[in-house]
């Protein structure tokens, strides 16, 4: 049972794809998409929910498109599904209804399982997942480079 959401094992499979291929240049976001098989728009809205959460940086012009943020190393899974699930678009569902079961008891439990999963994402860092990638050479070539810290 996978208990991440498509958008969010999506968003941490783009960072990561994104910090294994920006240099020397941005990853598109047209690049990004055909790499995983989706439409061109498709990671569009979680992309800018990544900029906006300064894990990725945007890079504008012809030649522009998304790399990390900041180091590889300092960058969680947590924290990319924590910004992927700002965009949920749960907005629009309607509210739950008023039940002392869901509040008293599903609903802590609920979220203290998910506080507790979080708390593993954040164990796991994109560096983590690029060494993982570049061992299986998951994109086929060899992508080993240097992280540099400025």
């Amino acid at each position: 049972m996978i208990l991440l959401s498509r958008r969010s094992l999506l968003s941490i499979a783009a960072v990561v794809d994104i910090a294994l291929h920006a240099r020397p240049q941005p990853v598109s976001a047209k690049m990004l998409a055909a790499r995983h098989d989706l439409p061109p728009r498709h990671l569009e809205t979680v992309l800018q929910a990544l900029v906006r959460h300064g894990i990725l940086k945007g890079v504008r012009g012809p030649r522009g498109g998304y790399e990390v943020a900041r180091e590889r190393r300092r960058i969680t899974a947590g924290d990319i599904v924590r910004a992927a699930m700002s965009v949920t678009g749960e907005d629009d569902l309607p509210p739950l209804p008023h039940s002392r079961l869901v509040d008293e008891i599903v609903g802590p439990e609920v979220k203290a399982a998910g506080e507790a999963f979080l708390a593993r994402l954040d164990g796991i860092s994109v560096e983590d997942l690029c060494k993982h990638a570049e061992t299986r050479k998951v994109f086929g070539a060899d992508l080993t480079m240097a992280d540099f810290t400025i």
